[in-house]
């Protein structure tokens, strides 16, 4: 396997990443993971973490597309040939850019491809808005018909690109498997009184977690959330994540907004104390602004038993409805109205989160995700041995 990211680190690819291994090493394989040579070591018995060399004067990466990936890509090319030089593997499955070298790489060692699609690249330019150009959309425009023309089998994990994947190659062998991962398989949860540590008794708390990359609708939210507070004097904001500088740009916002004592700010927290954090608010808000890919996050959202206020866009609709979260247009004023309803209908809010939790035991289950890790391997090679054990690994905890 080759991802092209910080392995391990608290955000989405990465996460996506982790539950594919964990997934495959529940059905019986063995995974080398070709990685950057940032990240955290996971420890999973049956995978083996392969760093690649780090270039003179590259420190760290960013989110989205970046020079940085560029120049990271290049030994991490080197050290997956390397790897593959030495036999032994079934499959080559590659994780966003990389499967543009991976495509050649597979041939050259005569294996089968999958390609696991966590978005368009193209559209990553101009969401991101960085290379947006017409002449480098064309270039990876060209790069992504020709992964999806050549490879063996297509991993997707929202109806967008499975859609994008049916549209450029009609008959390609694709399952979408929806990030539904469970991370607390992996991150023993650390329940921790956020409550009481944050001072916040008595409050109500609208939790985000994530990035805080502009598409996640940051800003509208705080603006929204000054409303909020105008309205509900118990109403706090709490934001997980982001930076040392996001969080100081954000907390200044926050001040010039009067908001200072109203708002905690903690800066990116360890996965396993996210479920910590779920339990310590009455409404958690996923305010994303633009973007076609579905937040991974949704899922652990959906699993909280917290009601969930979302902006009414195709990143949340294509797996959200209105029985299952409180969805609002992606506004400062949408995601008032929708808090504060929340925070006021108590019994609206109980029946959004009682049936999101029964939607995602009956949909997006941990088992469910394995089985269709399991199930997309058996189409791809079907009577192999691994793929026997997928009734087995989908009650697999």
């Amino acid at each position: 396997m080759v991802a092209p990211q910080p392995f391990f680190r608290a955000r989405g690819t990465p996460f996506s990443v982790l539950h594919r291994i964990r997934a495959l090493l529940a059905l019986g394989h063995r995974v080398d993971l070709v990685t950057y040579p940032f990240g955290e070591n996971v420890e999973l018995p049956g995978l083996t973490i392969v760093r690649a060399a780090r270039p003179p004067f590259v420190s760290d990466v960013r989110i989205g597309p970046s020079l940085a990936k560029i120049v990271l890509d290049l030994p991490l090319y080197f050290a997956a040939r390397r790897r593959l030089k030495q036999g032994g593997y079934d499959v080559l499955h590659s994780h966003e850019e990389a499967a543009f070298f991976c495509a050649r790489l597979a041939r050259k060692f005569g294996i089968p491809h999958v390609y696991d699609m966590h978005s368009s690249l193209p559209q990553q330019l101009a969401n991101f808005r960085r290379f947006d150009l017409a002449p480098v959309r064309a270039v990876f425009e060209g790069l992504e018909r020709h992964v999806l023309d050549t490879c063996d089998g297509v991993i997707t994990i929202c109806s967008d690109l499975g859609v994008r994947v049916d549209t450029l190659c009609p008959g390609k062998r694709h399952r979408m498997i929806e990030n539904t991962g469970d991370d607390t398989r992996v991150f023993a949860a650390a329940l921790r009184s956020i409550r009481s540590e944050l001072e916040l008794e008595g409050r109500e708390v609208i939790l985000y977690t994530g990035t805080f990359e502009a598409y996640q609708g940051l800003d509208l939210l705080l603006d929204g959330f000054a409303a909020v507070a105008r309205r509900r004097s118990a109403a706090h904001l709490l934001l997980v994540g982001g930076n040392a500088a996001q969080v100081g740009d954000f907390r200044a916002r926050a001040a010039a907004l009067g908001l200072a004592d109203r708002v905690s700010l903690v800066g990116t927290v360890p996965p396993a104390e996210i479920p910590g954090y779920l339990a310590a608010a009455d409404v958690i808000a996923s305010p994303r602004s633009s973007g076609t890919n579905t937040p991974l996050k949704i899922y652990g959202y959906l699993r909280s038993g917290v009601p969930l206020v979302a902006t009414n866009t195709h990143t949340h609709t294509q797996t959200l409805t209105p029985r299952v979260a409180e969805l609002v247009p992606p506004t400062s004023d949408g995601l008032a109205e929708g808090i504060l309803r929340l925070l006021v209908d108590k019994a609206h809010a109980r029946g959004l989160a009682d049936r999101a939790q029964q939607l995602a035991r009956a949909e997006f289950s941990d088992e469910a995700y394995v089985g269709k890790v399991g199930e997309f391997y058996g189409l791809l090679f079907p009577g192999s041995a691994a793929t026997a054990n997928v009734a087995a690994a989908s009650t697999h905890r």
